[in-house]
């Protein structure tokens, strides 16, 4: 076949773009017209000669083979393989987002991204394993994060089965230098446990800003996987927590049985570090019809709006006199009822142009969220105060939403 042709048909796939090359061929973008979906196909040019031509076939076939019986949420999924000619290929789900290695090359993202990055990886990685299947090469140009924020891993072109057909002669390394387990530079056997090391290492640079291990050539640098020991993330940022230095120590150890022994594991103690940081990244914006819309006096500001409800029932957004009630106590359940809120608050009587809806939504903005917490330093009110505060008012607000729904 001609480099012509090859760039216009692969099978009944039609080429419709050149998305980059991969270690054994290149990467097309292409169509499917019998299923009518966009595609990215996978290719390989067979070596002239023989042996290579035939180890190489058989290579290729081992990556469908690996993943082409995965279906996981956090895995790339194949949808097909064929030949045409002198070239094989694979057909698999296109992805729309960008490599993690372009998103660290803008620098650092927030902890709590990060681990909840690497979190998915590890689940991607339990499935892959559980189901016998070790990637070996797991890096930040093998994780693409789609625009849902949802890691996918990549390129199982040197995964092999535990129980494989293929032998790799002894010596030969598989795998990227800067994320390899120590038994990989040493050329020894390695289970799942060395796609956890590797894992690790993207964990600890995505936390840090820069590689756990540093040396002038690569030589030294595989000697340096092999035997020292990185610094622990919260020495080169002390805003780190030291349950990350945990976890990464225990991620990378340098013995497979000291690691964690389950990707499952290490995911649980990612999602356990990110608990603490915050709340998850919030959905998309709900789009409310024009229809359902209720349109505010422009007269009245927001801020008098939200006074006004809070006058209603007997309580200031800061500095009351109302006594402090631990977070988690309040149950917004006895608070309000199917025709308002209890008590005092149950004579409050909005105003059907009143946006219940939209005022919760307001109430999330960064100007109010300032203005409270400048609020709550001058006047040294206590956190959980104002929580109570704000949570009462979401029980109004909800009582609203319930009485001119």
């Amino acid at each position: 076949m001609s480099e012509e042709n090859e760039l216009k048909q692969l099978g009944r796939y039609r080429i419709v773009g050149e998305l980059g090359s991969g270690a054994m061929g290149m990467v097309y973008k292409a169509e499917d017209p019998m299923l009518n979906r966009t595609v990215a196909v996978k290719t390989i040019i067979m070596s002239d000669d023989a042996t290579e031509r035939a180890e190489y076939e058989a290579r290729f076939y081992q990556e469908a083979k690996a993943t082409g019986g995965l279906n996981h949420p956090n895995l790339i999924m194949v949808h097909d393989i064929g030949r045409e000619g002198d070239l094989v290929y694979m057909a698999m789900e296109l992805l729309d987002g960008v490599e993690l290695r372009e998103v660290m090359a803008r620098g650092r993202i927030p902890l709590s991204q990060a681990l909840d990055i690497v979190a998915q990886v590890a689940d991607g990685l339990h499935y892959a394993h559980d189901k016998g299947i070790v990637h070996r090469d797991i890096k930040p140009g093998n994780i693409m994060i789609g625009r849902n924020q949802r890691a996918k891993i990549m390129d199982f072109g040197i995964a092999r089965m535990r129980v494989s057909d293929i032998k790799t002669q002894t010596g030969v390394m598989l795998g990227s230098p800067k994320y390899m387990s120590p038994e990989q530079v040493a050329a020894l056997p390695a289970d799942h446990r060395s796609d956890i090391f590797s894992l690790g290492v993207v964990l600890y640079e995505l936390a840090t800003g820069q590689p756990p291990f540093s040396a002038p050539d690569i030589s030294q640098y595989m000697y340096q996987v092999a035997i020292a020991q990185a610094k622990p993330p919260s020495q080169i940022d002390p805003a780190l927590p030291h349950m990350l230095d945990l976890i990464v120590a225990k991620a990378m150890a340098k013995e497979p049985g000291q690691r964690y022994q389950d990707a499952a594991e290490f995911a649980a103690d990612l999602r356990a570090c990110r608990e603490p940081l915050g709340e998850p990244p919030p959905a998309p914006p709900r789009k409310v019809p024009v229809e359902d819309t209720v349109q505010l006096d422009p007269k009245v500001s927001r801020t008098q709006r939200i006074e006004a409800a809070l006058e209603a029932t007997g309580l200031t957004l800061l500095g009351s006199n109302t006594d402090t009630v631990p977070i988690g106590t309040l149950g917004l359940g006895s608070a309000v009822t199917a025709t308002g809120v209890s008590g005092a608050s149950a004579q409050f009587a909005l105003s059907p142009r009143f946006d219940s809806a939209q005022a919760l939504e307001r109430l999330k903005e960064p100007g109010i969220a300032r203005r409270l917490a400048a609020e709550n330093a001058r006047r040294r009110t206590s956190f959980a105060e104002v929580a109570t505060r704000i949570a009462l008012l979401g029980a109004l607000l909800l009582a609203g939403y319930i009485a001119i729904s």
